[in-house]
């Protein structure tokens, strides 16, 4: 018991350190960061949150993210959700083939896309719109979407189907007032995993956007003004940045516990 609470505790004290180093840096000024090391600010400021809400380049990056992030959400999930209807319900020719085929995109590594996305984006000549974004990030979270909400779609009797449609309900009545209620938590997780990745990824989201569409991700990594790296701003920015994920986490707690309980995530 002991042995395991030491070891819970470092785990947490390597999980928030981190967290906490990067709070205090946001309340510190450039001058104390760099000359002076001290575990809570000297003099406490706010200039740098302020600085990033009065900056139109910060507002419109987290306005950006945001944007695309909830686009990629909603596409996923209404892609997904008849897919994996179709896999835990049906047999046909070569579903378990297609089904492993959709997994292993998900394991092809971003960079692989970044020219032919370019590329095709220019051709359709939505280069630099959330749309793009939305879509390339789509083409990752999608199979692992559909691999979620099939597990938690298997879990459900086929028997409920049959029940419901002798009772005279129609497919799409059926599927909207009793099929989606019970795979709530499903959507809920497939939300989840879509949201993460969609919203801390930058090699695609870097690939594609230029001016219009440029997320808090790609923001972040060019934080360097003429006197050199602003540390403090960029703390705060990326404060700012995991608060969304915070919140994500809090609302979908419960769906991510039924999940791991089912053995689906």
């Amino acid at each position: 018991m002991r042995k395991r609470s030491i070891t819970l505790t470092i785990y947490f004290l390597l999980l928030f350190v981190p967290i906490y180093w990067m709070v205090i840096t946001s309340l510190k000024t450039d001058v104390e960061i760099l000359q002076s090391f001290t575990l809570f600010p000297q003099q406490i400021t706010f200039e740098n949150y302020k600085e990033i809400f009065t900056s139109e380049v910060w507002r419109s990056s987290f306005f950006n993210s945001i944007t695309y992030v909830l686009l990629n959400v909603v596409m996923t999930l209404a892609a997904a959700i008849p897919a994996a209807y179709a896999f835990s319900r049906w047999n046909f020719r070569g579903d378990h083939h297609l089904f492993f085929w959709l997994l292993t995109n998900r394991m092809a590594p971003a960079a692989v896309f970044m020219v032919p996305f370019t590329e095709l984006y220019y051709m359709l000549n939505i280069y630099d719109t959330h749309f793009a974004v939305a879509l390339a990030h789509c083409l990752f979270n999608l199979p692992l979407t559909i691999w979620i909400l099939e597990g938690f779609m298997s879990g459900i009797p086929k028997e409920i189907d049959e029940t419901a449609f002798v009772d005279g309900y129609r497919f799409p009545q059926f599927f909207r007032t009793i099929f989606l209620p019970l795979i709530a938590p499903g959507i809920g997780v497939g939300a989840f995993f879509c949201f993460t990745f969609s919203w801390v990824e930058l090699i695609l989201a870097k690939a594609i956007t230029l001016t219009e569409a440029k997320p808090v991700v790609v923001t972040l990594t060019v934080g360097i003004g003429a006197e050199g790296v602003k540390w403090g701003l960029l703390a705060s920015a990326g404060v700012l940045t995991i608060i969304p994920g915070i919140l994500v986490v809090y609302f979908v707690r419960n769906y991510m516990a039924k999940g791991f309980a089912l053995g689906r995530v």
